[in-house]
C-alpha cells in the first residue's frame, strides 16, 4: 500500500487478490479507480472501492478526470501514490 496527500485530498493505493485500487477522499467525498490485478484491463471508476461501477476508461487521465469530478476538485489536484502511477492501458 502507498499513500499521498495534497491540499486536503488523500489518496491510497492498494492491491487485493483481484484488483488494483486507487481511492480518494476529499471533504467527505470519495472516489475510486479499479483495475484488474494484472494491470491491463480498462479502469473502472466507482464512488467507493466497493461501490458500483459508474464508467470504464482505457486511459488513466480520463479516469482521473471522472474521479476529480466526483470529488469536486480539479484533476491536477489529485495526488497519485507511487504504486498507482502506471495504471491504465
Amino acid at each position: 500500500m502507498s499513500t499521498a496527500e495534497s491540499d486536503g485530498i488523500s489518496a491510497r493505493y492498494r492491491e487485493t487478490e483481484t484488483e488494483r485500487l486507487l481511492t480518494f477522499d476529499a471533504d467527505g467525498r470519495t472516489a475510486a479507480i479499479a483495475q484488474n490485478i494484472e494491470g491491463y484491463a480498462m479502469l473502472k471508476v466507482r464512488p467507493t472501492a466497493e461501490g458500483d461501477e459508474l464508467e470504464r476508461y482505457y486511459g488513466f487521465d480520463m479516469a482521473l478526470d471522472h474521479a476529480a469530478e466526483l470529488l469536486g476538485v480539479a484533476p491536477n489536484a489529485l495526488p497519485i501514490p507511487d504504486g498507482a502511477a502506471d495504471m491504465g492501458m
